[in-house]
């Protein structure tokens, strides 16, 4: 006797399961991913790739080659090969293609589940002793909360896509400030080289005039210790260029033979007119994709909200049906049979209401809901931080280099003119050539700050991190001689 037993799908379930059934997308390798890099680079103006496969991962590495084949480095190039380069942000990517695995599962999960087995008693091979087994079962739950969902799951995907746009975005800005600090760095440094080969010749001259006995020892210690000083500034300027240009490649993603590239000495010069955003605000609340990651959450969690409803009493819901079918040999003839059975399985989790659920899921929801509005209070608040900034470090900037270091390069020629005339003594003309180092350095400062000002902007509308606190700590003993890198 041969008996086949199979737990059928109902005829009215069929034709749900047939639209779960259509594939889109989402099954794609980069599904996602082109929208994405279209967000990525209208904040960045920048190319982004996914590099999932051998050939992409070569092609890459040509394209970074090729840049970084340029003698001098600028902000622009950096940003790009950081971008292409970064393996952190690459490691972030994978975070979009989980997400729509997570939309392609939930379209397959109301295919049934098949199984099918062998098995005998008796005499073997005897037909009539032989067992075979099918069983084939759906959950009638998941099908019934198919759109839902799929919803979510979308949702999620959405989700995904933003943050990969955003991790796309904060790189391309934390290169970008990397690379200011670094040349700012390196600007101060040969400053400070100019200044100490100054110090040096006036510490030489001193010694020799010491010799001669034209100079108290009290003038030659002062020339003496100036330039100790001095060299003990440059040496820490130096080592905190070296950090700031490492900052940068890391970022960059660069090891071996790559990290001996050139950036420029200089920061460029201030723009003759600054950017006008005067609508600022609107423009950050339109298009920061933090605000609108925000409100993508509080639609999931209304949407898991909604869902809770649905399974709150019943949590699992399986339709059976049961065909039988019998064939038995006697007499030489054989003799079949066929029964139909159907019956409905579910759980039910007796002490459990869902109210709780319920309770949670309202709870969320109104967390979702203020988080939203906090973050859209604060966006307001960081645009119209970020172009006070902006504005301010210029004039600040400009100040200086329009103001304060024509002023100390007067002070210094009158003072070479008056020591010529020994009418000035050696201490007022090392203090007035410390105070033009100082002020020199401070300039050169502002110009930085005014850069990364900047810089922030875009992180301020389409949002995203800078990392400038990072770097400004890690470069932090360049306040007094900021250093650079080379």
């Amino acid at each position: 006797m041969v008996a086949l037993k199979i737990k059928l799908i109902s005829t009215l379930v069929l034709p749900l399961f047939a639209t779960g059934c259509v594939t889109t997308g989402y099954s794609a390798k980069d599904a996602g991913f082109a929208g994405s890099s279209v967000k990525s680079a209208e904040a960045t103006g920048k190319q982004t790739v996914w590099v999932q496969n051998r050939q992409q991962a070569e092609q890459t590495r040509e394209r970074v080659k090729a840049l970084m084949a340029k003698k001098t480095i600028d902000v622009e190039t950096a940003v790009q090969v950081a971008l292409l380069n970064n393996k952190g942000l690459q490691a972030s990517y994978a975070d979009l293609g989980d997400s729509a695995a997570d939309v392609w599962q939930t379209q397959l999960a109301v295919l049934p589940s098949f199984s099918v087995g062998l098995s005998g008693i008796g005499t073997p091979g005897l037909e009539a002793y032989r067992v075979l087994e099918g069983a084939i079962a759906a959950n009638i739950l998941a099908l019934a909360t198919y759109d839902k969902n799929m919803k979510l799951a979308e949702t999620r995907f959405r989700q995904a896509q933003l943050n990969a746009a955003l991790a796309s975005i904060s790189l391309a800005a934390e290169t970008r400030v990397a690379w200011i600090n670094a040349v700012a760095a390196w600007e101060n440094v040969a400053y400070l080289n100019q200044a100490k080969s100054t110090a040096d010749a006036a510490s030489d001259l001193a010694k020799k005039l010491g010799e001669a006995g034209s100079l108290p020892k009290a003038d030659q210690a002062r020339e003496h210790v100036f330039y100790a000083e001095l060299a003990g500034e440059t040496a820490k300027a130096r080592l905190a260029a070296k950090l700031a240009k490492e900052e940068l490649v890391r970022l960059m993603g660069l090891s071996g033979s790559d990290v001996e590239f050139q950036i420029p000495n200089r920061l460029p010069s201030l723009p003759k007119s600054l950017i006008k955003r005067d609508a600022i605000e609107a423009e950050a609340i339109q298009k920061r994709i933090d605000l609108q990651l925000a409100r993508l959450e509080l639609d999931a969690t209304a949407q898991t909200y909604r869902l809770e409803d649905v399974t709150r009493f019943v949590t699992d819901i399986e339709l059976v049906g049961v065909l039988e079918q019998e064939r038995e040999l006697e007499d030489g003839k054989i003799h079949r049979s066929i029964s139909r059975t159907g019956s409905l399985e579910f759980t039910i989790p007796i002490f459990d209401s869902g109210q709780a659920r319920m309770r949670k899921g309202e709870l969320a929801y109104m967390r979702a809901a203020n988080q939203l509005a906090e973050k859209a209070v604060n966006v307001r608040s960081e645009a119209r931080s970020a172009y006070i900034a902006y504005r301010s470090n210029y004039d600040i900037a400009r100040h200086y280099r329009n103001s304060v270091l024509p002023l100390r390069k007067a002070i210094e020629d009158q003072s070479l003119l008056t020591y010529n005339g020994m009418i000035t003594s050696t201490f007022e003309l090392i203090s007035d050539a410390r105070e033009k180092i100082d002020s020199t350095m401070l300039a050169v400062n502002a110009k930085r700050d005014f850069w990364i000002a900047e810089a922030n902007l875009a992180p301020v509308i389409y949002g995203g991190s800078t990392g400038s606190a990072a770097a400004e700590s890690e470069v932090a003993s360049a306040e007094e001689a900021p250093a650079g890198g080379h």
